[in-house]
């Protein structure tokens, strides 16, 4: 990754999508180590995390991190998610971060010189060429590495530089916390039809 003392620079955080990565290449973000490596190597404007949330009433597991996250150095935009039931009668729930990401993004485009987005989500291809022609060197960070794909095809084209999250493993990651062993009679039991859709 290319980064630069003096130049102005801005990391998006999609949080459901960077977890989503990082999980599935077999390792937790350090959030301490990642504001670190920024700080220590370019001049760090602002670092903004944004996920949706489950409403105030139920307990969320991101409370915690949210939480730290704020406390630490990170702007945290939350929404609450919105739950639905789909034709199927499934309960959904939905929590799309995308146009907050993609207002300030827009918003601070014109007063930074370099854009780091943590998402492979192809939506935002639109949002780095809008970003790339106020001036703004656009890098993403997602992963290649895993089957399939983390990181759309074009939004990968489009950016100025493509960094694997894998190849920042040993930078910012952190094994993931090990579970305590399941004894035998504690194994569930496994269920012989199993919808391969789900």
């Amino acid at each position: 990754m290319q980064l630069y003392q003096d130049e102005r620079t801005a990391l998006f955080l999609d949080g459901s999508n960077l977890y989503a990565t990082a999980r599935t290449l077999g390792f937790d973000i350090d959030y301490k180590k990642l504001l670190a490596f920024f700080r220590e190597r370019t001049r760090l404007i602002r670092a903004i995390y944004y996920t949706a949330l489950m409403d105030e009433a139920e307990y969320s597991p991101l409370r915690p991190l949210i939480d730290w996250l704020d406390y630490n150095g990170y702007m945290v935009i939350t929404k609450p998610v919105k739950e639905f039931t789909d034709s199927t009668g499934r309960r959904k729930i939905k929590g799309n971060m995308d146009i907050e990401l993609a207002v300030d993004m827009m918003r601070m485009a014109p007063r930074l010189e370099h854009i780091v987005l943590f998402s492979g989500d192809g939506d935002f291809r639109s949002l780095v060429e809008a970003v790339q022609e106020q001036g703004c060197r656009v890098t993403v960070v997602s992963s290649v590495a895993t089957k399939p794909s983390m990181i759309a095809d074009d939004l990968r084209r489009q950016a100025d530089d493509f960094v694997d999250l894998l190849d920042l493993k040993d930078i910012i990651g952190r094994p993931p916390r090990p579970r305590p062993p399941m004894e035998e009679e504690e194994l569930p039991e496994l269920e012989e039809d199993v919808d391969a859709g789900e």
